[in-house]
């Protein structure tokens, strides 16, 4: 039973309040952390939990739950190659939040979700410089 169990509504109607956790869950899967409010950073953490504990099992299934959500294909695969792999030991608290003062507008309370590991990014190989030929020297103008 559901009792008891409540949510912040986010002073927004359902769809909006439902599309704006969507967006805000695929930006975190795709940048890997987000600076928003403290309450919306709760409400999400919520949802991409529970999404990160269902990807971790690959199945057709998993992916086409989580799938209703998630709309953009890069990111629903970044969920399930990269970053699920990632908490397979671990049996949840795969996000964290970090307080980060007030905003400056309106004195909201600002916070940074993000996930508690980072995926490894391939490096760049740095190139190495070429030497610039040497400055010629100007041509000196003839004497008359």
């Amino acid at each position: 039973m559901k009792h008891r169990i409540g949510f912040n509504a986010l002073s927004r109607r359902s769809g909006q309040r439902k599309a704006l956790k969507r967006n805000m869950v695929t930006s975190l899967f795709r940048y890997e952390r987000v600076e928003t409010t403290k309450a919306k950073a709760k409400e999400v953490q919520r949802m991409a939990e529970k999404m990160i504990t269902r990807a971790k099992v690959d199945s057709v299934h998993s992916r086409r739950m989580i799938a209703r959500d998630i709309n953009d294909e890069a990111v629903l695969a970044k969920l399930f190659t990269q970053i699920a792999p990632l908490f397979v030991e671990r049996k949840g608290g795969y996000t964290r939040i970090l307080k980060t003062g007030n905003r400056q507008g309106d004195a909201a309370e600002m916070a940074i979700l993000e996930l508690v590991v980072k995926t490894e990014k391939p490096k760049k190989k740095a190139e190495p410089k070429k030497e610039k030929e040497a400055k010629k020297p100007a041509k000196e103008k003839s004497e008359e």
